[in-house]
């Protein structure tokens, strides 16, 4: 009996510290460049990390204003001493400040956005914006009256630039497509002046793919009486009559989808890509200025595209 019950108080004492270990990491620390509250890029990644804890009942901890490595060196150690094992970069520019210090902390697992380098604890996990990129090319084409629709994006590198430019001509192989670049996500000067310039041109669609910029330029194509579409959020309230429907990134949940996996030792490193069919793309709110027509033509694309991997010019 003696020996029994000893037996049963080791095993609870086994059970009660894996518990206590399962728990301690369960740890996720979110380095941001900017701010939590710029109400696009940043807020996502807050609200990602929220609903880790969330759903996942993790310990979260983030820093802001995060730009260089000597920054993300003392933000990492900081996180490190509270036991992260899973850090969030939340941007490209973080693949380069991890890479250098990755061999330091061999028992974190580092993760950032858009890059194409990895290590054994570094991965890039990557939006596949190519495929929403081609269905706001087809919403443009559908809804000009000039023949003539713009993208005014960040970088040449977006896939989604190049999306647009297939969905629009797939739709009307003689429309023309006007894309122009930024080179920042946040120059807002350059990008109002690229409008201007487009609208002189007649452009009466415009897909602004910044989304640091791309508010205050839906808010002079709304001045203008001309058409949008909403680039990483629903942005259907900032005028229902100009934004014709948003694609959009569910950064939140793309967050869950990594963090669950990493906690269930199913996180692969490497070049990670998501796409619709892992629900962390969609389609957002379409306009009523959008006829129903071409809206079920959209929608019926887009599920065709989920259940196969195929765009309708494949």
């Amino acid at each position: 009996m003696y020996k029994r019950w000893l037996h049963m108080l080791f095993i609870v004492f086994i059970l009660t510290s894996c518990s206590n270990v399962e728990e301690k990491t369960k740890n996720v620390g979110l380095l941001i460049e900017g701010s939590i509250e710029d109400q696009t890029w940043g807020e996502k990644g807050h609200n990602g990390l929220m609903l880790i804890k969330e759903e996942l009942g993790a310990n979260v901890y983030y820093q802001e204003g995060v730009k260089s490595q000597i920054e993300v060196n003392r933000a990492v150690a900081e996180f490190a001493d509270n036991d992260v094992k899973l850090i969030f970069g939340h941007s490209s520019n973080f693949g380069r400040f991890f890479q250098e210090i990755s061999d330091d902390y061999p028992d974190i697992q580092f993760v950032y956005f858009n890059g194409n380098t990895f290590s054994s604890n570094v991965m890039s996990i990557n939006f596949n914006a190519h495929a929403m990129g081609f269905f706001a090319g087809m919403v443009a084409a559908s809804m000009t009256n000039t023949n003539h629709v713009g993208v005014i994006a960040a970088y040449e590198w977006q896939p989604e630039v190049e999306g647009f430019y297939e969905g629009a001509k797939y739709v009307n192989p003689d429309i023309k497509v006007d894309i122009e670049y930024v080179n920042s996500w946040d120059d807002r000067e350059t990008a109002l002046d690229i409008f201007h310039e487009m609208e002189e041109e007649h452009v009466d669609v415009f897909y602004p793919a910044g989304d640091g910029y791309n508010v205050p330029v839906i808010n002079e194509i709304k001045k203008n009486g001309l058409y949008a579409i909403g680039f990483i959020s629903d942005q259907i309230h900032l005028g229902e009559s100009t934004i014709l429907t948003s694609t959009v990134q569910h950064v939140d949940r793309l967050y869950v989808v990594v963090a669950e996996r990493f906690f269930n030792d199913q996180l692969t490193s490497g070049i990670l890509f998501f796409d619709f069919a892992d629900g962390v793309i969609t389609m957002g709110e379409f306009s009523e200025e959008v006829p129903w027509k071409i809206e079920n033509k959209i929608k019926k694309v887009v599920q065709r595209y989920i259940d196969t991997g195929n765009l309708p010019n494949e």
